[in-house]
């Protein structure tokens, strides 16, 4: 297997996994963002604490989980408690270091939709809703968003606001006194964004391998901003792609799905 030949999602799954650090305390959320934090605890961050919303501590899956409610989680946790606790001790009690978050929809203050497309009354698509993210987005120490560059996905407005990220910018977050600091990191299929300081617009600060300003552009639904200096993201290792497809193949085969060739 060359390291060199890999997908544009497995880029973006790498790229979010190297932001978790060794030991800390992760809330994940379901989909790409628990794909990205189980590769962190099978690569670099052995001792990552992995939460999920339906109680496990610690979580230690063989395979993907389905969903939060997902038994593997719990059997393999150091620890299960209540759903209440995990949002009343660890959550709103600061003991959480990053939310890691999907989106169906993101604006450029890095606030999420995960409700509806269209009008709230009548909409084209109701979403998953909101599950924990909005405690997630408001009280983790940082959050850090995963998902899949489109014009439909990177709006200029949300159908609908479910998650706070920075609201219209500026210290709006700051004066709703929410205690988390807000997201950090938007991992995207052919970027990396980070808030601008000042304004906490979301500002291009790599690019993956091959991928040109332009198309990241045409992926936006709003003029983006590159910072002063974009460097590439560093592609894929061998390793992080072997324990990566090791682990999608395990969940499919558990899942009954047929495996990806």
């Amino acid at each position: 297997m060359s390291a060199a030949n890999y997908t544009t999602t497995e880029m973006m799954t790498v790229a979010a996994s190297r932001l978790l650090k060794n030991g800390a305390v992760c809330f994940v959320g379901i989909g790409l963002p628990s794909t990205a934090a189980n590769l962190a605890r099978l690569t670099h961050a052995p001792d990552i604490v992995l939460i999920y919303e339906s109680g496990p501590i610690g979580a230690k899956p063989e395979v993907l989980p389905l969903s939060i409610g997902d038994g593997d989680l719990a059997e393999r946790a150091d620890t299960v408690v209540s759903t209440p606790e995990i949002f009343r001790y660890w959550l709103q009690g600061g003991r959480v270091d990053v939310g890691f978050l999907g989106a169906a929809q993101i604006d450029k203050f890095a606030n999420i939709n995960t409700t509806v497309i269209g009008d709230y009354q009548k909409p084209s698509t109701r979403l998953p809703g909101a599950g924990g993210a909005p405690e997630i987005a408001s009280c983790a120490k940082e959050v850090v968003l995963v998902l899949k560059q489109s014009p439909r996905a990177f709006v200029k407005k949300l159908d609908f606001l479910t998650s706070v990220g920075y609201l219209d910018g500026g210290d709006a977050r700051k004066r709703l006194g929410l205690p988390g600091n807000g997201p950090s990191a938007v991992v995207t299929d052919l970027c990396l964004m980070r808030p601008n300081e000042a304004t906490k617009e979301l500002t291009v600060a790599q690019l993956h391998p091959g991928i040109t300003r332009e198309q990241v552009q045409k992926a936006t639904g709003w003029e983006i901003k590159f910072a002063a200096n974009v460097p590439e993201t560093a592609a894929p290792a061998e390793n992080e792609l072997r324990v990566l497809r090791d682990l999608l193949h395990r969940t499919a085969v558990a899942h009954g799905q047929t495996p990806a060739a």
